[in-house]
């Protein structure tokens, strides 16, 4: 990973800038104890600020995870959770998800639940899976309940039902909560297991966030700096592409050896800088940022935050190095196109082209009981994607296609799809693809992609 310095003056914050006051604001909410009550009016008094500014810093902290609102409490402090953590719920997110009533131990909300365990069977027998920091998912039973406090396990009673006095008691004094739930079992089951899943998809999917070395130090030249600072940092680092900052460490331009060409020694930065760069926030998926680096021919791409200060950098070579590396991580959970694409073999005829075989399921159909256009679209995708792969080893993003559905495909149906590449290049891949069914065309396809070559 690149690592870069601050250069140039020294920078004293301005305190009035609203910038600067948004990010007193975050530093103030991440100092306060976990659990703390945070209203808009009380910062803004606290830290002299407007109850706009202060309202739009409390939405941002909540965007990353530094609060949450909870129903009948408000808006309060919480433990930012980790990117390696996403596949955990925590009881608070369980009672919102199943829109459940706290009978008792509020204060043991943000506790992290580890699994979920279904109290159909004997009570003896539940005893043997409930472990501390499980919850029990069961009906009315009190003695269930208050065995499964006592066990650390949360309870979460279906039904719509509620327990005695002596289960809410023993759960406050625990801190262990105990929801009631008007869905029912199946149901509520079925709810938490997609949230897990939904939180796995988002776990595999890698951000800018998770290959950039924190803290980063960042080289950058200011707007007032001449041709010589430019050459002096260049020989320092041995890069040759700066981000430009303004006063308040806000982007406002990049600098790189083209931009330099026929300048003379004395020129400002500013007359010769590329202005309005491309940025990213740090939220922003590696694919996409791969996507964008290559679709706007750039080989640095400046990281900044809300105010579009910068935080730090990342060059094509770290995007690429770090898709490779996900590629090789195991996947926890499917997205719809991968359960689309399972059903899948592929294979190679006589003269050496890839076919791809496979059924229509019951889950591919529309409305009116023939394929999906949508499902249809992603099948020749998916096999123009594993030609390329199949060709040599990178990974492409559609940039334009063009469908024809020539026949209604029925349920059951067995279908060939032949991917045919007309060309590739370093930056694009064409291709034509073709779907038969007992050798008629039913579907074909002509499309064009952007191709990102591993490091």
């Amino acid at each position: 990973m690149r690592k870069v310095e601050q250069m140039g003056e020294d920078f004293e914050p301005v305190m009035h800038d609203a910038a600067t006051k948004h990010e007193q604001i975050i530093k103030y909410i991440e100092g306060l104890k976990i659990g703390s009550k945070i209203s808009v009016r009380k910062i803004a008094e606290k830290l002299g600020v407007s109850e706009g500014t202060a309202y739009r810093a409390i939405k941002e902290s909540d965007a990353i995870g530094l609060v949450a609102t909870k129903e009948r409490v408000g808006t309060v402090r919480v433990e930012k959770k980790l990117r390696d953590e996403l596949d955990k719920l925590t009881f608070a997110e369980v009672v919102n998800m199943v829109d459940g009533d706290v009978l008792g131990g509020r204060d043991g909300l943000e506790k992290t639940l580890h699994k979920f365990v279904i109290g159909a069977m004997q009570q003896d027998a539940m005893m043997r899976y409930i472990d501390p920091g499980s919850l029990l998912i069961v009906g009315n039973r009190a003695k269930a309940h208050l065995c499964a406090l006592e066990q650390g396990a949360g309870v979460l009673i279906t039904g719509g039902f509620g327990t005695s006095e002596e289960v809410k008691t023993l759960a406050n004094e625990l801190n262990l909560p105990i929801i009631s739930s008007s869905y029912d079992t199946f149901t509520v089951a079925s709810m938490i297991n997609r949230a897990i899943y939904d939180r796995l998809i988002k776990k595999k999917i890698l951000l800018i966030d998770d290959i950039i070395v924190q803290p980063m130090q960042v080289y950058t030249l200011r707007s007032n700096q001449v041709m010589e600072d430019w050459q002096r940092l260049h020989e320092e680092t041995g890069h040759s592409r700066f981000p430009v900052v303004d006063e308040w460490n806000r982007v406002i331009g990049m600098i790189t050896p083209r931009d330099l060409i026929g300048a003379s020694t004395g020129q400002t930065i500013d007359k010769l800088m590329t202005r309005g760069p491309v940025t990213a926030l740090a939220n922003t998926s590696v694919a996409s940022a791969a996507h964008l680096m290559v679709w706007e021919g750039i080989e640095l791409l400046p990281i900044v935050d809300a105010g579009r200060k910068i935080t730090g950098v990342i060059s094509r070579q770290d995007v690429l190095k770090a898709m490779q590396h996900a590629q090789r991580q195991p996947q926890h959970a499917e997205t719809f196109e991968d359960l689309i694409w399972a059903g899948f073999t592929q294979d190679k005829d006589a003269s050496g082209q890839l076919v791809f075989r496979g059924a229509i399921t019951p889950q591919m159909t529309g409305r009116l009981g023939t394929m999906s256009e949508g499902v249809l679209t992603v099948l020749l995708t998916q096999a123009a994607y594993h030609a390329i792969q199949d060709m040599k080893k990178v990974d492409l993003v559609v940039d334009n296609m063009s469908s024809y559905f020539i026949k209604p495909l029925q349920i059951d149906s067995t279908v060939e799809i032949r991917p045919k590449i007309i060309e590739v290049s370093r930056k694009f891949g064409k291709l034509d693809v073709e779907m038969f069914l007992n050798g008629s065309m039913v579907a074909k396809a002509m499309l064009t992609a952007q191709v990102i070559e591993p490091a």
